[in-house]
């Protein structure tokens, strides 16, 4: 199969799950089927699906990934020891682990073509990201608290393992104890990390976005609780900063000289 081929496959095989499926009319454009595809990959809930099913959905977005373009973190420039920053698509770079803003529920965003990164990940792991998260929860028996981890294998992404992590959410001004529950984030998955041997990790800008903590802040905390981690653990581990935004850039930039 090639790209398109395996694209309309998948589609079909979505649409087949869903009762309002055969309602649903298959669009002829490249770029309306990939916008419907993802949508499908947002809303499925957790469940598992077929060998076959997987085996075309695997390949695809690997493919896909690769016509984005693969960064190596073993190619990026140090900024301070320990500590890169780069400025990029987070699903696309080849590491040991990545972080993703989670949300309680630990499940993915449901919301099609939502731009956090939570569905962005998903989306470009594949389904089997959704469901291993699910059954991590169920486990768990609870939703997860602020400033805690968990791990799961990057599945599709150029990453070995997938740091899932909720932020706080603020409504209005961070205070003390906003301040300090994202840097436990920091620090849980630090610890997590290390705990599974991997030796760099690659963090988004938590809490920012979607849950509304201001970007200098977080940016601030966010170099502080690294930068006393890996001296207090007298820990190895590299950590890459990854934004998106150009604010985000220009803001670590400055913190990091």
């Amino acid at each position: 199969m090639n790209q398109d081929e395996r694209r309309l496959y998948l589609i079909e095989e979505l649409l087949k799950e869903r009762p309002e499926g055969r309602e649903i009319g298959l669009p002829t454009g490249k770029e309306e089927q990939k916008r419907l595809l993802r949508a499908l990959f947002n809303i499925r809930p957790p469940r598992p699906a077929p060998q076959a099913f997987l085996d075309v959905q695997d390949a695809y977005l690997r493919e896909e990934t690769r016509q984005k373009g693969v960064t190596d973190a073993a190619d990026l420039a140090l900024v301070q020891k320990g500590i890169y920053l780069w400025q990029g698509d987070i699903t696309t770079l080849k590491c040991d682990a990545i972080v993703n803003a989670a949300n309680a529920q630990m499940l993915g965003c449901f919301a099609p073509f939502h731009g956090c990164i939570d569905n962005a990940i998903h989306t470009y792991a594949g389904v089997q990201l959704r469901l291993a998260c699910q059954r991590l929860m169920e486990q768990q028996g609870h939703e997860e608290p602020v400033g805690n981890a968990k791990i799961t294998p990057g599945f599709n992404l150029p990453c070995r393992y997938v740091l899932h992590t909720v932020g706080p959410y603020i409504a209005g001004k961070p205070g003390r104890a906003d301040e300090e529950r994202l840097a436990a984030c920091y620090r849980s998955c630090l610890a997590l990390a290390e705990e599974h041997g991997l030796s760099n990790v690659a963090f988004c800008c938590i809490s920012t976005g979607e849950f509304h903590f201001p970007n200098q802040r977080a940016a601030e905390i966010a170099v502080q609780t690294v930068k006393d981690y890996i001296a207090n653990a007298q820990s190895g581990i590299e950590v890459i900063f990854v934004v998106y935004k150009d604010v985000d850039l220009a803001i670590y930039r400055q913190i990091l000289g």
